[in-house]
């Protein structure tokens, strides 16, 4: 209860003080309505209102949770990116705000929230240097089934609740999209447990030209983040910040060389 009480009152606090339109957004939190939209950092973004969905929306622009101002420092102009796990854009379009040079090729399995994710976007004009993709990543292409709550849901895939509906959608390999849309510079991954699947498939020379890495891992039953560690150092990948939650999930930022 004091955590609960706890989060409230630091999610009241970011809301007036991160978002333009924190007074809206707190009545549209109050009356329940289906879509809550932000206005931030010169951005607009729309999510369903349901907290799974909302979650990215304070992590990346009122606790900068992937730190991009220090991660991108370094980067060439003209920097080419891939997301994957692009949920509704949250990241995609920070990253293109922070660094307008940037090309940012953006990755969801989920269809509803693909739809969020296109039309973030769309308004705001950001199409020319974020391309969005209706893609699953995984160890193979072709299809993958994937357990999908919709509604914007952060409890997709692995992590699912049991029972979730389970639907199939396009896939392709990590190596696949850096070849199309390489050399890539920048990598970002929140797949919710996929990830140990993603990149352990993929061999350590497709990584030649990443210059940074930053992932969320997950508690996966067989794996564990020292496979990560390990497979991204073979790929000249160093480990420069990390947050765990737990020994078995948190946040890591992996860079080629130093940061800063």
């Amino acid at each position: 209860m004091l955590r609960s009480a706890s989060l409230t009152a630091r999610r009241l606090r970011q809301t007036v003080g991160s978002f333009d339109n924190g007074g809206r957004v707190l009545l549209d939190l109050g009356r329940r309505a289906d879509e809550l939209t932000v206005k931030t950092h010169g951005l607009t973004i729309t999510c369903p209102n349901v907290a799974g969905a909302r979650v990215p929306l304070y992590e990346i622009f009122a606790e900068n949770a992937y730190r991009l101002d220090w991660f991108t420092q370094g980067l060439r102009d003209g920097f080419v990116a891939v997301d994957i796990g692009g949920h509704v854009g949250c990241f995609s379009t920070a990253l293109a705000t922070e660094r307008s040079d940037a090309a940012v090729n953006t990755f969801e399995a989920s269809p509803t929230t693909f739809q969020y994710l296109q039309r973030n976007v769309q308004q705001n004009g950001l199409g020319d240097r974020v391309s969005v993709n209706h893609l699953a990543l995984a160890p193979e292409a072709g299809t993958l089934e994937f357990a999908d709550n919709s509604g914007g849901s952060g409890l997709n895939g692995i992590t699912a609740p049991e029972g979730s509906p389970v639907i199939q959608v396009p896939a392709t390999t990590i190596a696949a999209v850096f070849a199309e849309h390489g050399p890539v510079d920048l990598v970002k991954i929140d797949t919710e447990g996929a990830e140990y699947g993603i990149v352990l498939a993929s061999d350590p020379a497709d990584w030649s030209t990443v210059s940074r890495v930053v992932l969320e891992y997950h508690d996966v039953p067989g794996h564990s983040w020292d496979e990560l560690v390990s497979f991204f150092g073979s790929a000249g990948l160093d480990v420069v910040r990390h947050e765990p939650v737990s020994d078995r999930l948190g946040t890591a930022w992996l860079s080629r060389g130093p940061v800063g």
